[in-house]
């Protein structure tokens, strides 16, 4: 539409606004959390244009120990935000489900194992987690894809004893079923509170790709999920 009928930097000065209250409405909630419970929060407010956050958010992720990300509900299961973190941070991401269920615990959690390198470094960024929890499972789903080496889950074990974490150690079979929903089902029979994974993705053609494990606990995740890279 023509400036003439209508004006657009009346428009776009609104729209400013109104996301800076927000912004600054979500602020405020955080710090009266943080002041609730007696721990440090830092409030930090910035203005840039949509497609510059996710690249801001890295920058200060990179020097956080932990980042936590609600999942975005939005036609296109796109998670920007989430995906540029987990793969650019270099630390981990916790994320919530759209709808939270229960109070967050640890009680239980499950990790997914299947001897990779993300599943290490994911293992390695919850370590003080995995030392808070009561049960932990150790879940590897079989005749998925090509595990390297039967020796990984009781080596992991071994090594987790060693931090004080006892451990169950399980392997369940895809039965044909895409490995996201194998784990979601796992979680479900624990009960867990919180479930752990290495996250994967790579490029082709300049198109970055995630494996459909990853994609679906981005996009929706049926609990907190701590994922890394």
């Amino acid at each position: 539409m023509s400036p003439a009928f209508l004006n657009v930097p009346a428009l776009a000065d609104a729209e400013a606004k109104k996301g800076r209250a927000q912004a600054e409405a979500a602020l405020a909630a955080f710090q009266k959390l943080a002041d609730d419970r007696a721990v440090f929060g830092e409030r930090i407010l910035e203005r840039c244009h949509a497609p510059e956050l996710p690249r801001l958010l890295v920058e200060y992720g990179r020097l956080r120990d932990l980042t936590i990300v609600p999942a975005e509900a939005n036609e296109l299961a796109d998670q920007p935000t989430a995906e540029a973190l987990i793969f650019e941070s270099g630390r981990p991401v916790l994320m919530l489900p759209r709808e939270p269920g229960k109070s967050f615990a640890l009680d239980t959690v499950t990790v997914a194992w299947d001897f990779s390198r993300p599943a290490a470094r994911a293992i390695g960024d919850a370590m003080p987690l995995l030392t808070k929890a009561k049960r932990v499972h150790i879940v590897t789903v079989a005749n998925e894809k090509r595990i390297d080496t039967t020796r990984s889950g009781p080596e992991l074990a071994k090594h987790l004893a060693r931090h004080g974490v006892d451990v169950i150690l399980e392997t369940v079979d895809a039965q044909g079923r895409p490995i996201g929903e194998a784990l979601e089902a796992a979680t479900r029979v624990h009960d867990s509170d919180l479930l752990v994974m290495g996250a994967y993705g790579h490029s082709r053609l300049r198109e970055f790709v995630l494996g459909g494990a990853t994609r679906s606990m981005i996009t929706r995740p049926p609990l907190p999920v701590l994922l890394s890279h």
